[in-house]
């Protein structure tokens, strides 16, 4: 089954609580109106019992019973819909409405009285007709005499009448509007999910040469700001990762045009005329280099693919940082003599990790630091624990500063600060990315600061 959307499931929502609404608003709407005709009618009946007992409380002697009708006669004309009867103390009728005959059905019944104490109304349909009406006791004037009995009926066959065209015209406005709730509830779901359109309309048009594109946050409903905001970030890490990826292929292929090109010049000067053995082993020794620069950058790039991936996975031992340190010094301390630079190392610590790949970071930092550490300056390696949870190791250099705008840049791929003062014995431009793959691997963290003349990269790892 297709799944079914969002403009349908909100109208549907909307349609169904509207209905409801409707549904319950018409019911209620048609019981108070039913309740005011009840309230009416019960409040003309009990005035006219009252006119009938202040009738009867005149009545001193029992002759005096002969006259209440003509009395209740002409208190009672205008009123062809209402039917009186009364049942004097002797169960004799002593007044009955020429339309009596429905009135005589609560002569029959026993009287019903709220709690108040006042009568009830009662309702019957007799003979196709449906009346509402009480019946209650009237005491006479005369003493000693039992009390007669009163019944008063209406006819509320026009008050039905009226009700019937009422719901009639009441569900057909209901009809109506849940009609109009539907297409009002489709429309505002459209339009309420326009945004969301829109950001489907721009996910459509990114490509390659369209990823400057953005969702303009203040256009959308604060419900899909965040969604928006998100979505813009999300074309800018895109677009980021594209032209770091371009950037990428295009410094790769320039790295590799470089050695294959030299050893196609080369082969191809070798070729041009026959050579001495010694000319041959000569040029056989020159592509060796090329060859091993090749294999050391096909290496490096499948180091960074792996790290990419996750897929690199140190192992677990205790590493002194400190003895690391020491003896990459002896390692480098030729190249350091030669360029007039001297190393120094102050504090200790130990960390958990891959003693191998941390030596390799801490190799390429301070080869790094040695190529551009000024003639007669030091680099200084500190091992510090600034925090109780973390062991710190920077490296810092004295020599020419990096503008603000290169530093977030340098452990990027064959990124190179001033790419025309690269040297043959520079590498390829990816040991910076290799140590922050490394300490990446080992849940830490490396930034660089630089100013004054002085740059500083600082290495944390956790404890653990």
């Amino acid at each position: 089954m297709n799944p079914k959307s969002i403009t349908f499931r909100l109208t549907l929502f909307f349609s169904t609580v509207s209905t409801f609404v409707l549904l319950v608003v018409g019911l209620l709407v048609g019981s108070l109106v039913e309740s005011h005709f009840e309230e009416q009618d019960l409040m003309e009946l009990r005035g006219k019992l009252e006119l009938v007992r202040h009738a009867l409380a005149k009545v001193r002697i029992l002759s005096d019973l002969t006259t209440v009708p003509q009395s209740l006669s002409d208190a009672l004309i205008g009123h062809p819909d209402l039917s009186v009867a009364i049942l004097g103390p002797d169960h004799r009728i002593l007044f009955t409405t020429p339309s009596a005959a429905f009135a005589t059905y609560l002569l029959e019944q026993p009287s019903r009285k709220d709690l108040s104490g006042e009568a009830r109304l009662v309702m019957w349909e007799q003979e196709g007709q449906i009346y509402r009406g009480i019946s209650a006791d009237a005491d006479t004037g005369i003493a000693g005499q039992p009390s007669a009995t009163v019944a008063l009926a209406i006819n509320i066959e026009h008050h039905q009448a009226f009700m019937k065209a009422f719901h009639n015209n009441l569900w057909m406005a209901i009809t109506a509007g849940i009609l109009l709730t539907i297409v009002l509830g489709w429309v505002a779901a459209r339009r309420g999910l326009a945004p969301v359109r829109q950001m489907a309309d721009v996910a459509k048009g990114i490509s390659a040469s369209h990823l400057s594109d953005r969702l303009s946050s203040n256009s959308v409903p604060p419900e899909l700001a965040n969604l928006a905001i998100a979505f813009n970030e999300m074309l800018a890490r895109l677009e980021g990762s594209f032209h770091r990826l371009s950037d990428f292929s295009s410094d790769l292929a320039h790295e590799l045009r470089t050695p294959i090109s030299n050893l196609m010049t080369q082969t191809q000067v070798a070729l041009s005329k026959g050579r001495s053995a010694d000319e041959y082993s000569e040029v056989l020794y020159s592509n060796l280099e090329e060859y091993e620069w090749l294999a050391r950058m096909i290496a490096d790039m499948l180091f960074l693919a792996k790290a990419d991936n996750g897929l690199i996975i140190p192992s677990s031992e205790i590493v002194d940082l400190a003895k690391e340190v020491q003896e990459l010094f002896g390692f480098y301390e030729a190249i350091a003599d030669e360029q007039g630079v001297s190393m120094l190392l102050t504090g200790e610590g130990t960390v958990r990790g891959d003693r191998l790949m941390l030596r390799r970071a801490l190799s390429n930092l301070l080869s790094n630091a040695i190529r551009h550490t000024s003639h007669g300056r030091s680099i200084k390696v500190f091992i510090n624990h600034a925090k109780p949870e973390e062991t710190n190791l920077t490296i810092e250099n004295v020599g020419e500063t990096i503008a603000p705008e290169h530093l977030s840049r340098l452990f990027d791929r064959f990124y190179r600060v001033d790419p025309s003062r690269q040297k043959a014995s520079d590498g390829a431009g990816l040991g910076l990315a290799i140590t922050k793959s490394i300490i990446e691997a080992h849940q830490g963290k490396i930034q660089v600061l630089s100013s004054n003349g002085s740059t500083r990269f600082k290495i944390t790892f956790p404890n653990v």
